[in-house]
């Protein structure tokens, strides 16, 4: 058994299996997951699993070279991510989003309620 951190199975084989510049998309309840994408579904209830808790479980996890988040998404919103992610954040007009998400190693839908509560992260490398 694991002393801590991720413990859902799929999930860890997805964060393991990352390279430099792969892709993940981190979703709210709501979101149209391409049916060729691999899903991992975290979301049991409304609100359950909050989107920024498993941002912030995913991130201490994982190397991560920038995020990429809807034009839409609120401000607010907006800014709590970056500073979870702790690195550069770049927008995309949600249809643009959506698109992108179609090329993602996989994507985790929380049970998150809020509007625009997607980002893709894409992996950074642990050497410079």
């Amino acid at each position: 058994m694991k002393k801590d951190g991720i413990i859902h199975p799929q999930l860890l084989a997805v964060l393991a299996s990352l390279g430099h510049n792969d892709e993940i998309l981190l979703c709210d309840a709501g979101y149209p997951i391409p049916a060729e994408v691999p899903r991992i579904d975290l979301g049991y209830r409304r609100g359950q699993p909050p989107f920024l808790d498993v941002l912030e479980t995913i991130v201490a996890e994982l190397f991560v070279e920038y995020g990429v988040m809807a034009a839409e998404t609120a401000p607010e919103l907006s800014g709590r991510i970056a500073d979870v992610l702790g690195a550069d954040v770049r927008r995309l007009p949600h249809i643009e989003l959506k698109e992108r998400a179609r090329a993602c190693k996989a994507v985790i839908r929380t049970g998150e309620y809020t509007p625009y509560a997607n980002v893709i992260i894409v992996a950074g490398v642990a050497f410079r």
